[in-house]
C-alpha cells in the first residue's frame, strides 16, 4: 500500500520539476513577469511568476494516474468521490483566476469573488465542517447546523487560500511551508486511516517540492498567484475532507496546527491593518518573514526559521493524532523554546558574519592601497 503513496509523490515531483522550465518560458512569452516596484519586493530584477502552472500539472497528472487506476480496478486504494471532484472543480477556477492575475494583476475584490465561488462548489458537493470541539459537552463535540457549517467552511477555505498567498514573500517560503503542511497532513491521514486524503496530500507535497529547487533563494521563477492560491485552496479543502470527517474532539485542532504558521500571519496582518485604519486587503511590509529580515536574519535564514516552525507545528499535529493532547502540548513547548533561541542565535551569527565580511573587505582594500603606494614609490 505504501508504494502507491510513494508513486503519487514521486510522479508529482518529477512532472513539476520537469515542467517548471517550460512554465518559465511561457511566462516571459505571455508577460507574466514580476517586476520589483516597491520595498516589499526582496528581488531586484524581473522574474517569471507563473510557476504555479508546473505545480498544478504535477498534482493533476499524479491524481489522474491514480484515478485511471481506480477506474480500471488496478487494485488501488484511491477512490474518487463527489467531494473529490468538487475540489478539482474549485481548483480549476482558482488556477484560471491565478493565471489571469499573474498576467494582468486583478483587483483583490475580483479574486475574492471567484475564491468564494470555488469554495461554494466545494461545499455544494458535500465538504463541510460539521462539528467543533466543545469542552462543556460530555462528548466534547458540538454538531453544527448548516447555517453555521457552510459559511464557516467557506470562510476556512478562502482564509487558507489567502494565507498561503500572503506568506509567498520570500524565495521558497510558500512552496516549502506548503510541502511541510502537506506531508504533515499525509502522515496524519495515514494514522487515521483516510487513504484518499493520503494519496492527495502525497501528490500535493511532491508537486510543491518539485518546484522548490527552482524557487529557493535565489529564485529562478516565482509560483505567482497561480501557485500560491492553488496550494492554499487545496490545503484548505483537504484539511476539511480528511481531518474533519473524524468525529473526534481533536479533529479541528489538527488542521489548525498544520496550517498554524500561515494562519497566524494572516490573522496578525488583518489585526495590524485594522488597528492602523487600513484596508485588510492593503499590502504592507509587516509579515513574519519581513520581521525576521528586519531582525537581522538573512533571506535564507528567515526561510529556514519559517520551515522549522512549520515543521514543528506539523509534528505536533502528528503527535496529537497518534499520542493525544498531552504529548502534543509537551512537544510544542519544548520545540518553541529551541526555535526562539535558535532564531536569536542565527541573528547574532548573521551580524557576526557581516562584521567579519566588512573587516575582510577593509583589510583587502588597505592591502590594495599599500601595494598601489609601493608601486608609485618604486616608479618614482
Amino acid at each position: 500500500m505504501f508504494y502507491e503513496y510513494f508513486i503519487s509523490f514521486v510522479l508529482a515531483f518529477i512532472i513539476t520539476f520537469c515542467s517548471t522550465p517550460i512554465a518559465k518560458r511561457i511566462a516571459f512569452k505571455i508577460g507574466a513577469v514580476d517586476i520589483p516596484k516597491d520595498n516589499r519586493r526582496m528581488h531586484k530584477k524581473p522574474i517569471a511568476r507563473i510557476g504555479g502552472l508546473a505545480i498544478v500539472s504535477g498534482f493533476i497528472i499524479s491524481l489522474l494516474f491514480n484515478t485511471v487506476g481506480a477506474a480500471f480496478d488496478m487494485k488501488g486504494v484511491f477512490a474518487p468521490d463527489k467531494q473529490f471532484w468538487g475540489m478539482i472543480a474549485g481548483v480549476f477556477i482558482i488556477v484560471g483566476v491565478g493565471i489571469v492575475d499573474d498576467i494582468k494583476q486583478l483587483r483583490a475584490k475580483v479574486k475574492l469573488v471567484f475564491q468564494l465561488l470555488a469554495a461554494f462548489i466545494v461545499v455544494y458537493t458535500g465538504t463541510s465542517i460539521q462539528v467543533i470541539t466543545n469542552p462543556f459537552s460530555d462528548i466534547g463535540l458540538t454538531q453544527l447546523s448548516p447555517y453555521v457549517s457552510y459559511p464557516l467552511t467557506i470562510l476556512w477555505i478562502v482564509g487558507i487560500t489567502n494565507a498561503i498567498n500572503l506568506i509567498d514573500g520570500l524565495d521558497g517560503l510558500a512552496a516549502g511551508v506548503s510541502s511541510i503542511s502537506s506531508l504533515s497532513l499525509f502522515f496524519v491521514s495515514v494514522i487515521l486511516g483516510d487513504l484518499n486524503t493520503a494519496i492527495v496530500t502525497a501528490a500535493l507535497a511532491g508537486s510543491a517540492l518539485g518546484f522548490l529547487p527552482y524557487n529557493f533563494n535565489p529564485a529562478k521563477i516565482f509560483m505567482g498567484d497561480t501557485g500560491a492560491t492553488f496550494l492554499g485552496f487545496t490545503l484548505g479543502v483537504i484539511s476539511i475532507q480528511g481531518m474533519l470527517k473524524s468525529f473526534a474532539a481533536i479533529a479541528l485542532a489538527i488542521p489548525i496546527l498544520v496550517l498554524g504558521l500561515p494562519l497566524f500571519d494572516t490573522v496578525f496582518a488583518i489585526l495590524r491593518r485594522l488597528v492602523k485604519g487600513k484596508s485588510i486587503m492593503e499590502a504592507d511590509r509587516g509579515h513574519l518573514h519581513h520581521r525576521l529580515i528586519d531582525m537581522g536574519l538573512s533571506h535564507k535564514q528567515s526561510v529556514v526559521v519559517m520551515y522549522v516552525a512549520s515543521a514543528a507545528l506539523g509534528l505536533c499535529a502528528i503527535v496529537l493524532a497518534e499520542k493525544g493532547i498531552l504529548g502534543a502540548i509537551i512537544l510544542f513547548i519544548a520545540v518553541s523554546v529551541f526555535i526562539i533561541g535558535g532564531a536569536r542565535y542565527m541573528s547574532e551569527v548573521s551580524d557576526n558574519d557581516d562584521e567579519e565580511s566588512t573587516e575582510d573587505n577593509l583589510a583587502d582594500e588597505k592591502k590594495t592601497n599599500e601595494i598601489g603606494t609601493g608601486e608609485i614609490q618604486e616608479n618614482s
